[in-house]
């Protein structure tokens, strides 16, 4: 099996576990949970393209909540449910870009730092439940807000189980972690702070070591001694990554990734300059008096 740590900024760091292999039981079969999630993802997709103008209609806004759920939790989905299923993982990561001495440490934050907030938010999904069933009686209308809760509860289910996935990786006796920092993944990131567009990456050959390495000690000086959260990934770089690793689902993790840090940077920088107005100004007030 392996775990993806993807520096989205130089804070803040997607998971993403490949386990297409983990997938299969003994018998050769994908597991029963695995069949219904492919064939609630196939259904989706099939309403998505649909004629049907409902049906299109619920997929958008359905998608647009899609894209508001925190990218953490859609990482830590991707992670096996059971511990009992613990198995020897390879952590790859790009070593130009996030410091390997830190792995560990980022590891054990996105294990723990969410379990106590899905637990709440399972819990509560599954209170809200009944309280939707006289929408469910009505006729011809579907019960959209106890599918949105369902959705919801799972959801925060699968969540909260990849952290304690992880953190029982993590805290193994045996060593089951190998770290494997990638040189492809170097140059990616690399090549995406240095083009502006997925076409022009495309067309480029790929950063030197020395390129590669250049652009890194860039990114840190911006950050001023770690006082700034800069971006390492833009949207476009997420087809690139996947089709690297052969990945399809990775893609759509990078680009929500992306988008939620982009806006969560500019909103902090927002109230940074708010802040440094409202002192400059409180000071220049006293000054006066």
């Amino acid at each position: 099996m392996r775990l993806f740590l993807l520096p989205i900024s130089t804070r803040r760091t997607l998971i993403y576990c490949d386990r297409v292999a983990t997938q299969v039981n003994a018998s050769g079969k994908l597991s029963y949970h695995d069949r219904i999630v492919n064939k609630a993802n196939k259904t989706w997709a099939s309403w998505e393209n649909s004629p049907n103008k409902y049906k299109k209609k619920l997929t958008d806004y359905g998608n647009v909540i899609f894209n508001r759920i925190s990218y953490e939790e859609w990482g830590l989905k991707t992670l096996p449910s059971s511990t009992a299923d613990l198995t020897p993982t390879e952590i790859v990561f790009p070593g130009r870009f996030l410091d390997q001495n830190k792995v560990p440490e980022v590891l054990k934050r996105l294990a723990t730092e969410r379990q106590g907030l899905h637990k709440q938010r399972f819990w509560g999904s599954l209170i809200g439940l009944p309280f939707t069933i006289p929408v469910g009686l009505l006729p011809v209308i579907p019960n959209i807000p106890g599918l949105y809760l369902a959705f919801r509860a799972w959801s925060h289910f699968k969540a909260l189980y990849g952290s304690k996935y992880l953190e029982a990786l993590i805290n193994s006796k045996e060593p089951l972690i190998k770290m494997s920092p990638s040189k492809a993944l170097d140059n990616l990131y690399a090549a995406g702070l240095i083009h502006p567009s997925r076409e022009h990456s495309r067309q480029a050959t790929l950063p030197s070591e020395n390129e590669s390495q250049e652009v890194a000690n860039l990114v840190t000086q911006q950050t001023n001694n770690d006082t700034a959260d800069v971006m390492l990934l833009k949207r476009w770089n997420g087809k690139l990554l996947a089709e690297q690793f052969g990945l399809p689902g990775m893609e759509l993790e990078i680009e929500r990734a992306v988008e939620q840090v982009q806006k969560t940077i500019e909103i902090e920088g927002e109230k940074k300059d708010t802040s440094t107005t409202t002192g400059e100004q409180a000071l220049s007030d006293g000054e006066k008096k």
